[in-house]
């Protein structure tokens, strides 16, 4: 893992977990976009300028930029937000492009595209409601489906190969790190016993052996930071944003700005730690004679502390729990 998440080598924090619930209809309703207002203002596109919106879901956050008179380059490395995003955001006619993409890989989209700098961006790093909630794709706790988890549907690796091939050891660390699962040591050596009988397949098998494994406490499900992990784990949900913040950071006009909104504690950290890190004027270190000229240095941090829903976003969406909002301005 990256040095970013290991600025403290205490793990204590304990990261946004979904919350899942059962629904009747099989129409979903797309990811309802948090912190819309506060991202935007903190943003401040301006009029005419181009904004990258790297995750843009069901076209919420882009919408609101497009509103305030910026162009959007719209990403998302899912087909079916880029289909209901580009429904959404039919009206704003070629001020607005969209491509399936991981946003990890801007660059290369910005370079096909001709595009040298961009004048704002903004990272949505959450789950979408229709992918959490939509059984085919492998991500419900409460609806059976295969054992998938790919945000894009094109990636080779899924929840399957990694819950039957992944060793014990190998899957402890999984759930410890990615899922902050207490139990993860005993989870992974049960499912490797069961696995050898017979393996998983499907969600709901596996999230009925969990819950038999750990037992039911509260109202969240018990297979909760298992599934968070192995979204993570398919996705490499770390590594994109680790590589990712860099290829935006690197793409932004002097002025303008990077929002990221996070769920998930590693997330914030990582985020944090890279505008710290690109925002010191000096690095200094006890065997130095003096501090040192930060040459990375590129950014100032717009957020000194991470800006938090209302507890009005909280009540209406409860997946809005967990958001963090932090922002940073590219130096000139």
């Amino acid at each position: 893992m990256n040095a970013l998440l290991f600025e403290r080598p205490i793990w204590f924090a304990t990261g946004p977990l979904v919350h899942e619930e059962a629904q009747d209809r099989e129409e979903f309703i797309y990811h309802r976009p948090v912190l819309v207002r506060e991202a935007i203002e903190l943003l401040a596109p301006r009029a005419g300028a181009l904004v990258l919106d790297a995750t843009c879901g069901g076209g919420g956050h882009s919408e609101a930029i497009l509103k305030r008179g910026a162009d959007v380059l719209a990403l998302d490395q899912d087909p079916d937000a880029i289909a209901e995003a580009t429904n959404r955001l039919s009206e704003f006619g070629n001020r607005v492009t969209l491509r399936q993409a991981n946003f990890r890989h801007a660059d290369r989209v910005l370079d096909q595209l001709e595009v040298g700098k961009i004048g704002g961006a903004i990272l949505d790093l959450g789950v979408s409601s229709r992918q959490l909630e939509n059984a085919e794709r492998g991500f419900s706790l409460m609806r059976n489906g295969p054992l998938d988890m790919r945000m894009d549907p094109g990636a080779e690796k899924t929840a399957d190969a990694i819950i039957n091939n992944y060793s014990e050891e190998e899957l402890t660390r999984l759930f410890r790190d990615l899922g902050e699962e207490p139990a993860a040591r005993r989870l992974a050596s049960a499912i490797v016993k069961q696995r050898k009988i017979a393996p998983f397949r499907e969600t709901l098998p596996l999230a009925r052996a969990i819950e038999k494994i750990v037992g039911r406490h509260g109202r969240r499900h018990p297979a909760t930071q298992v599934f968070q992990a192995l979204r993570m784990e398919v996705n490499d949900e770390l590594g994109a944003l680790e590589q990712g913040l860099r290829v935006v950071t690197n793409r932004l006009e002097s002025g303008a700005r990077i929002a990221v909104i996070s769920f998930h504690s590693l997330e914030d950290r990582m985020v944090k730690n890279f505008f710290r890190q690109r925002s010191r004027e000096y690095f200094d270190r006890p065997e130095w004679p003096e501090p040192r000229p930060n040459k990375e240095r590129d950014l100032i941090v717009v957020t000194p502390k991470p800006v938090e829903p209302s507890e009005n976003e909280q009540r209406v969406n409860a997946r809005a729990r967990s958001a963090k909002l932090r922002v940073a301005e590219k130096l000139g």
